[in-house]
């Protein structure tokens, strides 16, 4: 799977490391997703992190995936057709 492909798919229930200060550092499961942020069920607590300005690691299929959070700011229902 390309990284076009996986832009495409369901984010909630990966495991997700954010890349980017002042976020850094958090790890944890998504939980849920709107058009601006993730929900990450971080060590018991839920934390919110905006996806504009932050860079996500993914794991996915025992891959680990680097995703830009400007490239996906979509509602998740809508990026399927937005994703380019």
């Amino acid at each position: 799977m390309n990284t076009s492909d996986f832009m495409r798919s369901e984010f909630i229930g990966l495991d997700v490391v954010v890349l980017s200060a002042p976020f850094s550092g958090i790890t944890g499961r998504v939980v849920d997703e709107t058009k601006n942020t993730f929900t990450i069920d971080s060590a018991g607590t839920e934390r919110m992190v905006p996806k504009s300005g932050n860079e996500f690691r993914f794991t996915y299929q025992d891959r680990q995936i680097d995703i830009e959070g400007k490239s996906i700011l979509h509602r998740p229902e809508d990026r399927m057709k937005k994703v380019r």
